[in-house]
């Protein structure tokens, strides 16, 4: 009898762990910049509403690139793809590292945004590779690192920022990827569920259009003004490029997003609910953060510094390590639907514990664990629903489409709530700083979207078993 070889199991072993560090790098580059926004101008001689393009265009970035890449990845090879987004991380880290100015960090940063399809192309080589008794707690934690990334990335960003130079947060970065992409090559096998065919050229430029001028909108449209016209403008483009966009990739033999799959009952509203708990999941990293660094004059700040903020916010992503295997035992039990409920109404009573309780350190430690044990527990249901209803040929442009509306709905959430703690204000030395209402207004408003996405999840039909490929999926070896 002829031995096995020692290299599939050992690739076999290592998938997961391989795949949710690479999810986890690429997560961490949302929360890289933030201890640095208040210096960004000062960093490179810019204007303070010039910098703020930092932020927003790793955001146009990723959100065109996700369901880009998924697609690409779903024709011509997952793993492929997941390489290329590490390698653009990369790219984007040494461009960073090396900038000093404006323009030449803003690239940076797109290019970091640019590899935001890691976590659903890692998903998708899961689904392909791994066996069916090992994938839901698989891609419950490959799913889980979005958050997980972001929550540990604000006390590590925070600690580099405060005793090492900030080109240092890049450079590390730029470290990380390159250890990524070599276990990547190492460990990682190719799919080999290919669909093949021609990309959808026209649906890429008519979503990215869309994309971009919502986007765009929502993040800018406090400093433009809301009713101002280049902000209506947008919000007017990105309705008609989206409609138009629909009727394209609805009539094209081959779809960038495959609507008809889109428009299933599951899948419809598992991205609704994902949506709406995108929106409801932000609310925390938004208003915790401020209220530990609020000054104690205010009567409810907690005078910590943005190191000692980012320790309180990182065991949340702990503890959605920990949530994410049980996320996928409940799910094995009794089903993704019930496991996402579960997480919304764990999101939505952390919530309403933090309306409560925001006058102590350990109090706000207490609402991030409650929160990120929720969004642990919800995000890993979120990806088993998406693959139980949609064709394995597909399952890397489904799950990026999924990501897709989370990221909407965080950027939604950003906007409505600068609006709130812009409005509601106090004053202190001269300054307006947003008052403790606010704050509440705003947990409430994170708990009522917790909710909506219990309800809206209510009402997802269940499928027991995935759906079959068709018949044209290209079989091709690695």
């Amino acid at each position: 009898m002829s031995a096995v070889p020692a290299e599939p199991a050992v690739r076999a072993g290592a998938v997961v762990p391989v795949l949710a560090a690479a999810g986890i790098t690429v997560a961490l580059m949302q929360t890289l910049v933030i201890p640095l926004i208040p210096e960004l101008p000062r960093l490179l001689h810019a204007a303070a509403g010039d910098t703020a393009w930092v932020i927003t265009a790793t955001l146009l970035a990723a959100a065109v690139a996700t369901p880009i890449m998924g697609r690409l990845g779903d024709m011509y090879g997952k793993r492929r793809m997941l390489l290329i987004s590490i390698g653009l991380m990369v790219a984007g880290s040494v461009v960073a590292a090396l900038s000093s100015s404006l323009l030449p960090m803003i690239a940076g940063r797109a290019l970091q945004g640019m590899a935001s399809g890691v976590i659903p192309l890692g998903i998708s080589i899961m689904r392909d590779e791994l066996p069916s008794e090992r994938l839901g707690t698989a891609t419950a934690q490959m799913s889980a690192s979005l958050g997980v990334g972001g929550a540990l990335g604000l006390p590590a960003s925070a600690l580099l920022a405060e005793y090492a130079s900030w080109h240092t947060l890049f450079w590390v970065s730029a470290a990380l990827g390159l250890v990524v992409f070599g276990l990547v090559v190492r460990f990682v096998p190719e799919s080999s569920v290919r669909s093949g065919g021609r990309f959808d050229v026209l649906g890429g430029i008519g979503l990215s259009v869309g994309l971009v001028s919502l986007l765009l909108a929502i993040s800018q449209g406090a400093k433009w003004g809301w009713t101002s016209s280049r902000t209506l403008g947008l919000f007017a483009l990105a309705v008609v490029a989206v409609l138009a966009w629909g009727w394209w990739e609805r009539r094209t033999p081959e779809p960038l997003v495959d609507l008809r799959t889109t428009a299933r009952p599951q899948v419809l509203l598992t991205n609704a609910a994902s949506l709406v708990f995108g929106f409801a999941m932000f609310a925390m990293s938004l208003v915790l953060p401020q209220l530990l660094q609020m000054p104690k004059a205010t009567g409810f700040g907690l005078g910590q510094s943005m190191l000692g903020a980012g320790l309180v916010m990182g065991p949340s992503g702990l503890i959605m390590l920990v949530a994410a295997p049980l996320s996928a035992k409940l799910s094995k039990a009794r089903g993704p639907k019930v496991t996402l409920m579960l997480g919304a109404v764990v999101v939505a009573a952390g919530y309403g514990v933090g309306i409560a309780l925001m006058g102590s350190v350990w109090e706000l430690v207490l609402v991030s664990l409650l929160i990120g044990a929720g969004i642990g527990l919800a995000y890993g249901a979120m990806p088993a629903l998406i693959m139980a209803a949609v064709p394995v040929s597909e399952t890397a442009a489904a799950n990026s489409f999924n990501t897709l509306m989370r990221s909407i709905g965080t950027s939604v959430s950003s906007a409505v709530a600068g609006t709130v703690l812009a409005q509601l204000t106090i004053n202190l030395g001269g300054y307006a700083l947003p008052s403790q209402n606010g704050f509440r207004v705003v947990l409430a408003i994170g708990a009522g979207a917790a909710l909506l996405a219990l309800a809206v999840a209510a009402c997802i039909p269940t499928r027991r078993t995935p759906v079959e490929a068709p018949a044209a999926v290209v079989q091709a070896t690695a």
